[in-house]
């Protein structure tokens, strides 16, 4: 039945066939032939992608000139073609052909592209033969809308099978993930680059050439996968296995929905090809399992069947905009055939009809109806926006006021921004949608003075365009690594992997990581197990060698104080970990997964043996030294000794003041062979104050305290530094001293000490004034110099004459002097040797 308010066009009586069934029945390969039993024929497919394919197809059995191309963006149009590729919406309405099929009728119930196919259904016919191919879920109202038709159900020719839900490592190969946004398949790309080596990326929004080098890259097996959104439902043919569902749900423009089981079973029948069969499931993490019931419907192909198809008038007004918005808005008359939503072209008309401008200008039925045709043109950059808008008005603007013409110079400075090849992913996807509207603007002859000219250019920007974006796609989610071990293996060889002198591990001349010290590191996107399986045994053989070789030849090795790390050439090797004592740390290896344990073991003694001479040798030599000494030492010496190396060479002396009195002669002259030095304030070694000295001693602190950092040593020279800089610990292990709110260097004290004594015995008992130059030479004001002097024992008192005068506090404890020397006994033997001149000097 045809609607009252549409009339069919006049053809003679031909046949009307309706070919349904689901996926991978052969209905497009079918229509395809019956075509060109023909003379002539016209075929409408849902995407521009297949209607590219379906035209190389026929142009391979028909020759180039016998073929045209008709999509929004392209037009390839031989003198005289006999047969029409077109998609749905570009089939020509004056072309009289002997055969006419349109595929995926269902899409009859599209909420955006329905009136569209559904118009086709109502008005293409072809003198000999119409065809419909589609799904079962139409064909009551294609019974009920086209009496007399005929009727083919065509079985799937292999089985589809549900496999649950599956992790992405578990994943078959020749998979593809189906996502439902550019983002989330971009981001599901990523993890299998980083996973499975690598992907193939299919979207709608693609340009022909992007989408089959794309294609070409899973086909050939560089990749086993392939990531898609759902344009991969209607009709690409690739030979997938599997089907993996990353949701089930998507935003389809104005709400977010789950997809229906008809729709999930359009796009998991691409699983399987010819008599291959095929599977489907869901990708774990990403959504959950479908219910038994769906799992049915989809295997068994029983889905509930349409019961309405959207339609749009086709008997327009172009009296004024408003009446032509009207006539859009009319019903059918048939509660089989239900008014669309306002699709995008009618959304474009009501705003621009709102516009003054454009409405002074869209006067009388020419003007309305060329609104109409810019209003047509499709949002490629899917914003339908102020900027899709603005774009369309400006359009009609210039094509009203340059008598039906775009001038040139305006177009030029439109197209050429968009000829740069720059960019990440989604800028030269963001250049390429707007380049199709350029493309399809070339393609109205009518509104170009040079149509050819600006069709080529348009085109050629988007094939370097679409190049650019394949080129961008393949680096960022492509391992050609990877595809080169497949190749390898299907050949039956090994691949060749190599390791330069500097530890780039080479894998079929592609680098895939780093050897540093005795660790591998891979390249980001390289761990993959095919990858690593590859190169494992060439890695392993040299870290071996490396160990060995360590073992003998230490002279590479250095010690990282800051990070507490060992390192061979640079590169962390180990790390050193608390032992028994401050002085004794342990090493302990880094992960080193590709050493052996026994071959590790014996590089940790080795490493362990460089340290303990390393550190003996080195800056702490004298602390070392003494702490070997110890046993020789007499008991108060050994004990004093013992404090001085457990807290690193430094001790306040009024902390140890017993332990001091109780020395000899003997056993101090003892210690200071030691390096010890007795100050008035502190029992130190000064070696032990040097830069190097201190760095050493804080990473070997803060190993033994187990510290998560190594404190920042004071910086070279300074000989005092703000207290709040150092903690008590940092300060006594760097060989500071905190007095008030300075640190002052154990050297420093000592001197302004000896200075303070000089001083003070000058004075008589009567105080002293300090020099004026001490305070600055260590870096201290008046303030600071007045708390050192009191740390050490003395006191200010400002006398009569006004001046601040220092002694020494009563009860201080004073250097104890030197014992007078005792008159030499003239009765000694040894008294004559004063007398004696050595040999050959003169009297």
């Amino acid at each position: 039945m045809v609607p009252p308010s549409v009339s069919r066009p006049r053809v003679r009586d031909g046949r009307l066939l309706c070919v349904l069934g689901p996926t991978n029945t052969g209905k497009t390969h079918l229509a395809v032939e019956r075509m060109l039993d023909h003379s002539s024929g016209m075929i409408g497919l849902p995407l521009r992608l297949l209607a590219r394919e379906i035209y190389d197809r026929v142009v391979r059995l028909k020759g180039a000139r016998a073929v045209a191309l008709i999509t929004g963006e392209e037009r390839i149009m031989p003198p005289r073609p006999a047969y029409f590729v077109c998609t749905v919406e570009a089939m020509p309405r004056d072309r009289e052909v002997a055969f006419v099929a349109v595929d995926e009728i269902q899409l009859c119930a599209d909420d955006e592209r329905g009136h569209v196919f559904t118009n086709q259904l109502v008005h293409a016919r072809g003198r000999e033969e119409t065809l419909f191919m589609g799904a079962e879920t139409i064909g009551p109202l294609l019974r009920a809308l086209l009496p007399g038709a005929e009727f083919i159900t065509r079985p799937r020719f292999s089985r589809l099978s549900y496999t649950g839900v599956k992790k992405l490592s578990r994943l078959p190969r020749r998979s593809a993930i189906v996502a439902f946004s550019a983002n989330e398949v971009y981001h599901l790309a990523e993890m299998v680059r980083r996973h499975k080596g690598g992907a193939a990326v299919v979207m709608g929004a693609l340009s022909p050439r992007t989408r089959n080098a794309q294609v070409a890259l899973y086909q050939d097996g560089e990749v086993d996968y392939l990531v898609a959104t759902d344009a991969i439902g209607m009709g690409l043919n690739m030979d997938i296995d599997h089907v993996a569902f990353a949701a089930t749900a998507k935003f389809d423009g104005v709400r977010h929905r789950a997809l229906t089981p008809a729709e999930l079973a359009q796009i998991a029948g691409r699983a399987g090809r010819h008599m291959n069969d095929g599977t489907f499931g869901i990708l774990a993490g990403e959504g959950e399992g479908l219910e038994t019931a769906v799992v049915e419907q989809i295997q068994d192909h029983r889905f509930a069947p349409l019961r309405r198809l959207r339609w749009r008038s086709g008997a327009l007004d172009f009296s004024s905009p408003r009446a032509l918005l009207d006539s859009l808005r009319a019903d059918s008359g048939d509660r089989r055939l239900v008014r669309c939503g306002e699709a995008d072209d009618a959304r474009a008309l009501a705003a621009l009809a709102r516009d003054d401008a454009i409405a002074r200008r869209a006067a009388g039925p020419a003007a309305v109806g060329l609104l109409w045709q810019v209003c047509q043109i499709p949002d490629f950059r899917k914003t339908m926006t102020e900027a899709h808008i603005r774009l369309a008005g400006q359009l009609y603007c210039r094509l009203m006021d340059h008598d039906g013409r775009l001038p040139a110079d305006w177009v030029a400075r439109q197209i050429t921004p968009l000829e740069r090849t720059d960019g990440d992913v989604d800028t030269l996807a963001h250049r390429i949608a707007h380049v199709r509207t350029w493309t399809y603007i070339a393609n109205r002859p009518d509104w170009l003075a040079d149509p050819e000219h600006w069709r080529a250019r348009a085109r050629a920007i988007e094939d370097a365009l679409s190049d650019a974006l394949h080129d961008r796609l393949t680096q960022r989610f492509v391992d050609r690594r990877a595809g080169l071990i497949r190749r390898r293996r299907r050949q039956g060889e090994t691949p060749f992997v190599a390791v330069t002198a500097g530890g780039e591990v080479m894998l079929e001349g592609h680098g895939v990581g780093d050897i540093e010290a005795l660790r591998f590191i891979p390249e980001d996107g390289v761990a993959t197990g095919r990858m690593l399986a590859a190169a494992r045994p060439a890695i392993r053989r040299e870290i071996a060698a490396r160990a060995a070789r360590l073992c003998e030849e230490t002279a590479e090795i250095s010690l990282d104080e800051a990070a507490r790390r060992l390192l061979w050439r640079g590169a962390p090797l180990a790390r050193l970990a608390a032992g028994p004592g401050v002085l004794s740390p342990r090493v302990w290896l880094l992960a080193m997964p590709d050493l052996d344990p026994g071959p590790a073991e014996r590089l940790r003694r080795a490493l362990q043996g460089w340290l303990d001479g390393h550190l003996a040798a080195g800056p702490l030599a004298p602390l070392y030294g003494l702490a070997g000494a110890l046993d020789t030492l007499p008991g108060p010496a050994r004990g004093l000794g013992f404090r001085l190396v457990e807290r690193l060479g430094a001790l306040p002396r009024g902390a140890v003041a017993r332990e001091v009195r109780a020395l000899d002669p003997g056993q101090r002259r003892a210690l200071r062979r030691h390096g010890v030095r007795f100050g008035e304030a502190s029992i130190y070694l000064p070696a032990l104050l040097k830069p190097a000295a201190v760095r050493l001693k804080l990473c070997l602190w803060a190993v033994h305290r187990q510290w998560e950092e190594t404190p920042a040593p004071p910086p070279p020279g300074r000989v005092s530094l703000p207290a709040a800089l150092l903690t008590a610990d940092v300060a006594a292990i760097a060989g500071f001293r905190l007095i008030g709110a300075a640190a002052v260097r154990l050297d420093m004290l000592e001197r302004l000490a000896g200075a303070a004594r000089a001083a003070a015995q000058k004075g008589d008992g009567g105080g002293f004034v300090p020099d004026p130059n001490l305070a600055p030479l260590v870096g201290l004001d008046g303030a600071g110099l007045a708390a050192v002097l009191g740390h050490i024992g003395y006191v200010g008192e400002r006398g009569e004459d006004g001046v601040l005068r220092y002694r020494r506090k009563a009860g201080a404890p004073r250097r104890r002097p030197r014992p007078p020397a005792r008159p030499a006994d003239p009765a000694s033997p040894f008294a004559s040797l004063k007398v004696l001149k050595p040999a050959g000097r003169r009297a």
